[in-house]
């Protein structure tokens, strides 16, 4: 029984073609991932450090790992400093609505 939400898309990375399923709903993301991939790819194949498509992929990941990583951890300090900012805010909001109550 085959699962009719999936689908078979071909991509290309350094001018070998691979089959990969993923869900309809994502395909452009898997296209979008793979073109990512490739411009990645020939980048480091272009500065001719690494030889080999294996070295080149490890590599690749190993980059556009580090990346994610570095956008994670910007994330997180930004969520901590919206949190805080949110605390202070409703403090002072709570402190204002305070003294009106008290005016009142």
């Amino acid at each position: 029984m085959s699962d009719e939400s999936q689908n078979t898309v071909s991509v290309k990375i350094l001018d070998k073609e691979y089959q990969v399923s993923c869900p309809k709903d994502e395909v452009e993301a898997l296209k979008r991932s793979a073109e990512y991939l490739d411009l990645q790819m020939r980048e480091i194949r272009t500065k001719a450090t690494v030889f080999g498509l294996d070295r080149i992929a490890v590599m690749a990941a190993l980059n556009i790992t580090n990346d994610l990583l570095k956008q994670s951890k910007l994330v997180r300090r930004l969520k901590t400093g919206s949190e805080s900012q949110l605390e202070s805010l409703s403090t002072k909001l709570d402190q204002a609505l305070g003294r009106f109550k008290v005016e009142n």
